[in-house]
């Protein structure tokens, strides 16, 4: 094993570790994320009219796209793909109407994560 590596495990194994290196990368979790209300409304608007298309376009331009999907970054580079995807559209539509309208404001709004 690499001798530098291995001070680095003896060091996290035997040492305040966690509280060191808080002190050389302080981590402070922000608060929830802002959605524009405007365009809740209009997400809200889409998820009660089910317009897979309208409602999965505005998730879009949200900072958070509420599910982990690996295709949500493609589609956001590429806004065209949205309607020559239709099959997509209506699977990740499926899912976010699952969630309801409650957790999806959730998932939304939800702080960026400490890594």
């Amino acid at each position: 094993m690499n001798y530098w590596t291995e001070l680095s495990i003896e060091y996290a194994n035997q040492r305040s570790y966690l509280d060191d290196l808080f002190q050389v990368y302080p981590t402070i979790p922000e608060g929830i994320r802002d959605i524009d209300q405007n365009l809740w409304k209009e997400i809200e608007e889409a998820f009660l009219n089910q317009d897979n298309f309208q409602l999965i376009n505005q998730l879009l331009k949200l900072e958070k796209f509420p599910l982990k999907n690996g295709y949500v970054s493609f589609l956001r580079k590429d806004p065209t793909s949205l309607s020559r995807n239709p099959q997509t559209v209506n699977r990740l539509a499926g899912t976010v109407y699952g969630m309801g309208l409650d957790r999806l404001y959730e998932k939304c709004t939800e702080p960026k994560k400490l890594s």
